[in-house]
């Protein structure tokens, strides 16, 4: 069972465990989850980003990042508060989204100061005891103010430590290349044409793509593909869905062109690649 996952039931979860579950698994979050790690190391994916994680790292995943573990020590474990998107967007409503996309692409920390060490682990700890506290009937608003309190004081932080042009692109291309990145997570399900994106962003393709080839060293097209695969192998390994339905939900024209395109980009056909991760 995904020891991160939340329901309607349950909109918040708080524990230790050592993620074996994510363990060569891709899965698409949709809730979010703070995790700190405090003994042992791991590799870990978050989207398409890869961190190495060492005690007193803590970890952001927020709402639709896919996650994954890709190896870990055998004495690895972390402490983890998972958090409903509902209670994510209610805790962060007042954030800029610049801050927002900033954790998005700087999801891991590794702490060395002591005072910052001090509060999150009683953050970590106070979201446990509410936890636990099955009776408490302001369980849920105690548990959305913690989270309140982490992603401001983090807010806080970043702003201090970081100058404007960090966080929000120290230049247009930039700037306009972390709103492409985030569109393409929004819609690389239904759009997989540029020109889709560059009207979205009021540019041209052709300067779409140089400011692509500029920062990431790939075209517009081949981002979009990328994404794309990534939320394909997640629906091949995560879901129960055949693989018509798979085709239909991701918008391929039929099954057949589902199966060349995802060839194409990975050697293997989409029932290989299921056979492979079982």
């Amino acid at each position: 069972m995904n020891p991160l996952l939340t329901t309607q039931q349950e909109t918040f979860r708080s524990g230790t465990d050592d993620l074996e579950y994510f363990h060569n698994r891709l899965v698409k979050m949709n809730n979010g989850a703070l995790i700190f790690c405090i003994q042992g190391e791991a590799e870990i994916t978050i989207d398409l980003q890869k961190y190495h994680i060492v005690p007193n790292t803590s970890i952001i995943i927020l709402p639709k990042c896919i996650f994954s573990l890709t190896s870990a020590s055998e004495d690895f474990s972390a402490r983890y508060f998972a958090y409903s998107d509902v209670m994510f967007k209610t805790a962060c409503f007042r954030l800029d989204p610049p801050f927002i996309h900033f954790l998005k692409e700087n999801a891991c920390y590794t702490h060395t100061e002591e005072n910052p060490l001090r509060a999150l682990r009683g953050l970590i700890a106070a979201s446990e005891g509410i936890y636990l506290d099955s009776e408490n009937r302001f369980r849920e608003t105690i548990a959305q103010n913690l989270l309140q309190i982490f992603f401001f004081d983090t807010f806080d932080k970043v702003s201090r430590l970081f100058t404007p042009e960090q966080i929000n692109g120290s230049n247009r291309g930039e700037e306009l290349f972390k709103k492409f990145i985030s569109l393409v997570h929004t819609y690389c399900i239904t759009q997989r044409d540029v020109a889709f994106y560059a009207e979205q962003l009021c540019i041209s393709t052709r300067y779409l793509s140089s400011i692509t080839n500029k920062i990431a060293k790939d075209s517009a097209k081949e981002i979009i593909d990328e994404v794309l695969m990534l939320e394909l192998k997640v629906a091949l390994q995560s879901t129960d869905l055949s693989l018509k339905e798979i085709a239909d939900k991701y918008r391929f024209p039929d099954q057949s062109f589902f199966g060349r395109y995802f060839k194409k980009h990975t050697g293997m056909s989409p029932k290989e690649y299921r056979t492979k991760k079982e």
